[in-house]
């Protein structure tokens, strides 16, 4: 596994460069010479994350049914009538 290190600018000018690099390790992505981003492979992140969700996952919410909310009553009218006078 190699690391490669490549600046905003480069990035910028050619992205599928630096994607095809992630298939030999991690791109350091810098920005005025300080590392910024880190791009990945799908498979690297999860390894590293131990996560196999998808996003379709992540937002069901699952665990909704489980949330109590009681909302209290309101007392007053949310709209009255316009005055057209």
């Amino acid at each position: 596994m190699s690391i490669t290190t490549v600046s905003s600018r480069e990035f910028n000018q050619d992205v599928s460069k630096a994607k095809r690099a992630t298939s030999n390790g991690p791109v350091f992505i810098t920005d005025r010479g300080h590392t910024a981003h880190v791009l990945l492979t799908i498979e690297e992140y999860q390894k590293i994350t131990n996560k196999q969700e998808s996003i379709v996952e992540l937002l069901a919410m699952p665990d909704a049914a489980d949330i109590e909310f009681d909302p209290p009553q309101l007392n007053y009218a949310l709209h009255r009538p316009a005055d057209l006078s």
